[in-house]
């Protein structure tokens, strides 16, 4: 393939990865499936390298996923494509984990982590607005929840606490909590998949 030709291919896929990002942030499940389908072996390849455990590594995989859903609106293509992206958050996630559960060593304390990459350029007072609806979706979608799942998605995934946080400090069994964790993303994917209808006249 010529230099000319390869470039627009990969200006082509930054695109193509740049609008799959907006289809997840505006709660479609098929393109949250499509970024597990395309993702989820090379974060699950960094978090078994990266963790003592397996079952570790499968909670970070997890999170890593909840992260990208949540944060999919900071996605910035002319910063690295989309693998990279998910992949930098699987390393940030385990390495915080480590770090959490007190057996990072000080070469790993020492890493330079690189944030998930975020768009440096304000929005737009239209894209501003879309967020906002799109929050009070989230938010409406969240009131539907049984109140054991959503307290599980508030303490992970806005107080920043693992599965395994969760369940000492609640007193549940570990299994419990992954259970209504899944349930809920489930259950979220469904609502936010639905469409608004917007009233005409």
């Amino acid at each position: 393939m010529a230099p000319n030709d390869s470039a627009a291919q990969q200006a082509s896929d930054l695109s193509a990865d740049r609008d799959l990002l907006k289809q997840v942030a505006l709660g479609d499940a098929a393109a949250m499936r499509g970024v597990y389908a395309r993702c989820s072996a090379r974060a699950f390849a960094i978090a078994v390298r990266l963790l003592p455990t397996r079952a570790d590594a499968e909670e970070v995989l997890q999170e890593t996923f909840l992260e990208v859903w949540r944060r999919a609106r900071e996605f910035d293509p002319a910063r690295g494509g989309l693998e990279t992206w998910v992949t930098t958050i699987a390393r940030t996630r385990a390495i915080d984990r480590l770090r959490s559960l007190g057996t990072v060593s000080r070469m790993v304390d020492g890493v330079a982590q690189q944030p998930p990459p975020v768009s440096a350029t304000p929005p737009s007072p239209d894209d501003a607005a879309s967020q906002a609806q799109e929050q009070a979706r989230v938010r409406a979608a969240m009131a539907q929840l049984p109140p054991e799942q959503r307290e599980v998605v508030l303490l992970a995934y806005f107080d920043g606490w693992s599965q395994s946080e969760i369940a000492q400090r609640t007193g549940q069994p570990l299994g419990t909590v992954k259970t209504r964790a899944r349930l809920a993303l489930e259950k979220l994917a469904v609502l936010l998949e639905a469409r608004p209808v917007s009233a005409s006249g």
